[in-house]
């Protein structure tokens, strides 16, 4: 076992003294250790309750004869750091995350692994370690929140501040929005970034089945957390590790059921992250190739109106790969967590679709392709992303006019004061990855062109990103960005773009003499935090393209 370089032989009775003082018995530092990983904190909602999760997992472990030893990481609110200097913090946490449970697993030869994440950047970064450390581990998350009434959630209160502006809702029924669409603990409701990839997760099989869906106030919950313990034992036992699990085969597996359920675009950005740590190239390439051939099957909230509790009666996510299976769409001998293959838990679990009103048979599906479409273009030559499931009909093909802001907070402020107005296409731009820094989350002013009765008028392109709960042609992680000369630095107000999203394209129609005469008379990128945090980021971090990973140097 790893733990002996640490609790065996004469040398190391100092480090058997330390453990005494901890309350450890001779007996359980003589049983495998297992380090437990967990997000939890006191001011985020899908974090709250982890304490209690960590909890079932350390008692799943004693059962099953294993000593469990808690560590905590940091977690940040998306939705709290939304539309201030917070989200420049968020995508950069996903590496200190995965760096942090590095150094404990390391500093403490742990035996094996449980990952308790719940949050936008915990889920990955979780991930990213345990294939960095390649012990054995499991990954079992905090689970979704309850919708509020009226099937509400976070980003009906998000869209309810434009609403508000344009007298559509009284200032009591937004207070009663504040009150009532989060209602409780877990990740938020819909298919937003953290339930998409708790649900890859489970797709990819380092997390038990029903990990992405089972409701975070359930027993089930705590019952699979108590199951996600004892399993680690005998993941132990038999030796297997991540990237027993995570293979090309795995990779395939979880960019179809992305497309499929209708996930996050930030998922383009975590899965290229995970997957690097297994030696494994994942880019934007592979996205499109599979969204082309995958049908979109479910149309959560944003996109629709079910959220995460809806998609878990109706089967979860053993019934959309089941769909998926139908279509030859998966690799099912890929290895999991279970100790079985992919397709062995599907026969196991007797996967069907329960209700087809939230899960579409792949006979009849939304829509004949995936979720997510790569555009590219003059503006992107490396690719851009659009969450095409949640972008209205008549936006899926438009030609407009470029309304340029050099940051979040000015084009935020012209939509709210009613300057923007049908036919206009919002670029934001020095948002990205080593612009930001950080790449910021563009929630706010998507879902404010949508309050403000934009929607289907107003497309937004940016080289940042946007939440998994944004809806509507948002196009983001324009690619290179801004910062680093990239074209999307040439547009002017006035410009015409054209967006194709079933052609992929995504075109600035200005000719290559103006715009070589534009590149000529850019100015250098400058913009200096104050932060050391982000500065090291800025130097750090690559291209969204490559899913702004810290590069090797």
């Amino acid at each position: 076992m790893r733990s002996k370089s640490m609790t065996g032989g004469l040398g190391k009775a100092p480090h058997r003294s330390l453990l005494s003082a901890i309350g450890l018995t001779r007996e359980e530092m003589n049983r495998p250790l297992i380090g437990i990983a967990n997000t939890a904190n006191e001011i985020v909602p899908g974090h709250i309750h982890l304490d209690k999760v960590a909890e079932a997992v350390k008692a799943g472990v004693r059962m099953a004869g294993g000593t469990p030893l808690e560590f905590n990481t940091i977690a940040v609110c998306d939705g709290l750091a939304m539309n201030h200097e917070g989200m420049r913090f968020s995508l950069p946490s996903r590496e200190l995350i995965a760096d942090s449970v590095e150094i404990m697993a390391r500093a403490h030869p742990f035996d094996a692994l449980v990952l308790i994440p719940n949050c936008d950047k915990t889920v990955p970064a979780m991930l990213m370690a345990a294939l960095r450390l390649n012990i054995p581990a499991i990954v079992v998350s905090g689970g979704p929140m309850m919708a509020g009434p009226d099937s509400t959630d976070l980003i009906t209160v998000f869209e309810g501040v434009g609403k508000r502006l344009r007298g559509e809702i009284s200032e009591e029924e937004l207070l009663h929005l504040e009150e009532t669409a989060c209602p409780g603990c877990g990740s938020c409701a819909g298919m937003f970034t953290a339930n998409s990839m708790n649900c890859l997760s489970e797709a990819i099989g380092l997390a038990l089945p029903g990990n992405g869906t089972i409701p975070a106030v359930s027993g089930a919950r705590m019952r699979l957390a108590k199951q996600a313990g004892m399993r680690v034992m005998d993941l132990l036992e038999k030796n297997i590790c991540p990237r027993d699990i995570v293979t090309e085969a795995a990779v395939e597996n979880a960019v179809a059921s992305d497309m499929a359920l209708g996930c996050s675009s930030n998922t383009v950005l975590h899965l290229p992250a995970v997957f690097r740590e297994a030696g494994l190239n994942l880019d934007l390439d592979i996205f499109d190739r599979v969204s082309r051939k995958t049908p979109n099957l479910c149309r959560l909230s944003p996109a629709g109106a079910d959220h995460i509790q809806d998609l878990h009666r109706a089967g979860g996510i053993a019934a959309v790969l089941s769909e998926l299976k139908k279509r030859d769409l998966l690799n099912l001998d890929v290895l999991t967590v279970t100790g079985k293959t992919l397709g062995e838990n599907l026969d196991a679990l007797n996967a069907r679709v329960l209700d087809e009103s939230v899960i579409h048979p792949e006979s009849a599906p939304y829509a004949e392709q995936g979720g997510i479409a790569i555009l590219r273009g003059n503006i992107a030559p490396d690719g851009a992303v659009v969450k095409q499931s949640a972008v209205a009909p008549e936006m899926m093909q438009r030609t407009g006019t470029a309304r340029v802001f050099e940051s979040e907070t000015d084009a935020n402020d012209a939509i709210l004061g009613g300057k923007i107005t049908k036919g206009d296409v919002v670029v934001i731009r020095y948002e990205g990855p080593r612009g930001g820094p950080g790449m910021q989350e563009m929630l706010s002013p998507t879902a404010n062109i949508t309050g403000m009765g934009l929607g289907a008028d107003v497309a937004l392109i940016t080289d940042g990103r946007f939440s998994g709960g944004t809806r509507g042609a948002a196009i983001g992680h324009v690619s290179p960005e801004a910062a680093d000369g990239g074209p999307i630095a040439l547009v002017r107000d006035g410009d015409k773009i054209r967006l194709d999203i079933p052609a992929r394209e995504l075109e600035l129609l200005v000719d290559e003499d103006e715009l070589a005469r534009r590149r000529a008379e850019l100015k250098p990128f400058e913009k200096r935090s104050d932060s050391p945090v982000l500065r090291r980021y800025s130097r750090q971090v690559s291209s969204a393209a490559s899913g702004a990973v810290y590069e090797d140097k």
